[in-house]
């Protein structure tokens, strides 16, 4: 196990290996700082691992299996490509990192007052952690244990072979509502290094918390639960007092935001340059500049633990788009080469959007930022990187292209001219098409496929180091994985006022801040130009009088899309069936355009996942008791 230590004199979280903690470790200083300092590294084996980020879009309205998916992708899909049970789903990744860092906070929670110069606030970071993993926990398995086999939130430093499942509601009311509500008490307005947790943070978990527990506790559509327990709250509190609670502590983090707030412009949240901004209250951190301290190599990964490769997942394989040397076609070559670039990246084709996403869930690609800021839409020339020497390329239509010129471009919405596809991979080498006068390849909205898409463009790489080349696009990403925004805050509260909840601004209103903001431009992405236009007019008059579940949902789609929000928010809402039971894309082949709809089996036992059969081999007696209903 790794322990990390802080430096006193810097602002910035400092790791420094240690081949193992001990209990006595725990009573120093030095080791309640270095425990409380592998809670956020242990962010980095949950977000950007590709195999856990899986499991929270595949299978959801957003995301579907693409053309290179193995099991660990098909399975997620629910459309008959194999079963989610306790040796294939992926959820692993969440159970294995999550309890390990729990005994760690429990460890620095218990030791750190006989220290005796350990700060409320210090303290207060090992709450936040804890928190977060059980609540991480308990909205994918159910109801976990609180006892890790030294007694309930002890810290544990004996093996157990035995295991007893608290409730969902004792795992909420006893470990994540307590250590939340002394989070935000004790935590400061401002974070102690950067990156840092604050009373802005445990307020958005706070009010998550609340808004999911207050679904469970209503259970709209009998959904089960395990261990079997009554819909009550042990503190005597109904559904809408939660709902309540909900919208007023995140109405209080929106009015003492501390130093965070809402970018100008959705595009600036995610773009690689602007990493860290004032919008993220929380990340899996990374580093460009040091292997030691990045955790991962800066040259080459394949998906190891502790990579930051969940980018790859919805990159297509770009590189084999070919344009020609000569007009006749007689030597093409690859055009779009891989990139370090945000746009670009290592393709994996292992995920892809639905054609849903193009066509509905951003209809607007007029007026709203988001899908611009969203998805890389057009593929540019880098053939020089690369280095062709060849100043012009010939491609559809046998029209000239120059370095920087779209190569392909995913059309916004379906022509007016039939696209001349030709059969099969055609001159593209992708199954593109051709549109009179244009010298790019294109593919309509409905013409998408399991082998050629819009890539992810928010989780694309950014570096700084790679020069006049095509820089290091084999390595992990050195980008921070975001994990919460202040922009959710919004959401939350809104959400809550659907379900009942009352305050000075109504849902609508809440709604409407994030939809004004995303009719701000300052810069057309895919058009690789600057754009500076306001729509927020148009995006506020175009929201519904009254909103709805759905209306929030879409939102939180079109505000989050591939950033492992999805699965989530349809679970704790209990729409999973309605929304995503059926969905649209082409087939796996090059120049396959028609679309084919697409069944999901979404039973009722599936909004659990299976505990991990690693857990299960390791206990005695867990056979058919331990397991939740559905996967025995």
């Amino acid at each position: 196990m790794i322990a990390l230590f802080m430096s006193s004199c810097e602002d910035i979280l400092e790791e420094q290996p240690r081949a193992v903690y001990t209990p006595e470790f725990f009573q120093t200083e030095r080791g309640i700082q270095g425990g409380i300092t592998s809670m956020y590294a242990h962010l980095r084996y949950i977000y950007g691992q590709a195999y856990y980020y899986n499991t929270t879009e595949t299978g959801t309205d957003e995301v579907t299996y693409a053309q290179s998916a193995d099991q660990n992708f098909l399975v997620m899909d629910l459309s008959g490509q194999g079963e989610i049970n306790s040796t294939t789903s992926r959820a692993d990744v969440l159970w294995g990192a999550a309890f390990s860092n729990i005994n760690t906070a429990n460890g620095v929670i218990e030791n750190a007052a006989a220290v005796g110069t350990i700060s409320d606030a210090l303290i207060a970071e090992a709450r936040f952690f804890r928190a977060f993993d059980y609540f991480q926990l308990v909205r994918t398995f159910g109801g976990v244990p609180l006892d890790l086999g030294a007694g309930e939130l002890k810290f544990n430093i004996s093996p157990s072979r035995t295991s007893v499942r608290n409730t969902v509601p004792e795992v909420y009311t006893r470990a994540i509502f307590p250590d939340l509500l002394r989070a935000v008490e004790d935590l400061p307005a401002s974070p102690r290094v950067t990156g840092g947790a604050t009373q802005t943070l445990a307020r958005l978990y706070l009010a998550k918390a609340y808004l999911t527990y207050g679904w469970w506790l209503q259970n709209p559509n009998n959904i089960p639960t395990y261990p079997e327990t009554s819909r009550t709250d042990p503190d005597g509190h109904d559904a809408q007092w939660y709902f309540q609670q909900a919208y007023d502590v995140a109405v209080a983090g929106i009015d003492n935001p501390g130093p965070f707030r809402l970018l100008d412009t959705y595009y600036d949240v995610n773009l690689g340059s602007n990493d860290r901004n004032d919008e993220i209250m929380l990340y899996a951190d990374r580093t460009e500049t040091s292997e030691f301290y990045n955790a991962s190599s800066l040259t080459y990964a394949n998906g190891g633990d502790g990579d930051n490769f969940a980018g790859w997942m919805m990159t297509w394989n770009y590189t084999n788009i070919r344009s020609a040397t000569d007009p006749n076609w007689t030597n093409p070559i690859s055009s779009v080469q891989r990139e370090a670039s945000q746009d670009l990246g290592r393709p994996w084709t292992r995920m892809a959007p639905t054609i849903g996403v193009i066509t509905n869930t951003f209809a607007d690609k007029t007026n709203d930022s988001r899908y611009d800021g969203t998805f890389t839409t057009v593929y540019r020339g880098n053939w020089p990187k690369g280095g062709v020497s060849e100043d012009v390329l010939f491609n559809a239509n046998s029209l000239p292209v120059s370095p920087g010129d779209a190569i392909l471009t995913f059309l916004d919405e379906e022509p007016a001219t039939p696209i001349s596809y030709l059969s099969g991979a055609g001159k593209s080498n992708i199954g593109a098409g051709e549109l009179p006068g244009r010298s790019d390849f294109v593919i309509s909205p409905r013409g998408i496929s399991r082998i050629v898409y819009p890539g992810l463009w928010k989780l694309g790489p950014y570096r700084t180091d790679n020069g006049e080349g095509l820089g290091q696009p084999n390595a992990a990403s050195t980008r921070p994985f975001n994990i919460a925004k202040f922009s959710e805050l919004y959401f939350i509260a809104a959400e809550a006022a659907v379900k009942g909840a009352t305050g000075s601004r109504s849902a609508r209103e809440l709604i409407n801040v994030i939809r004004a903001r995303a009719g701000m431009w300052r810069y057309d992405n895919n058009g690789n130009t600057v754009k500076v236009e306001d729509h927020s007019d148009e995006m506020v008059a175009a929201t519904p009088a009254t909103i709805d579940i759905n209306y929030i949902l879409a939102e939180r789609s079109r505000e989050y899309y591939g950033e492992g929000y999805r699965w989530f928010d349809l679970v704790r809402t209990q729409t999973w069936g309605e929304i995503a039971s059926t969905y649209e894309i082409a087939g796996s082949n090059y120049g396959d355009h028609t679309p084919q709809t697409v069944i999901r089996h979404i039973e009722p036992y599936l909004y659990l996942r299976p505990i991990p059969q690693g857990q299960l081999d390791a206990m005695e007696g867990a056979a058919g008791t331990y397991q939740n209903p559905g996967y025995n």
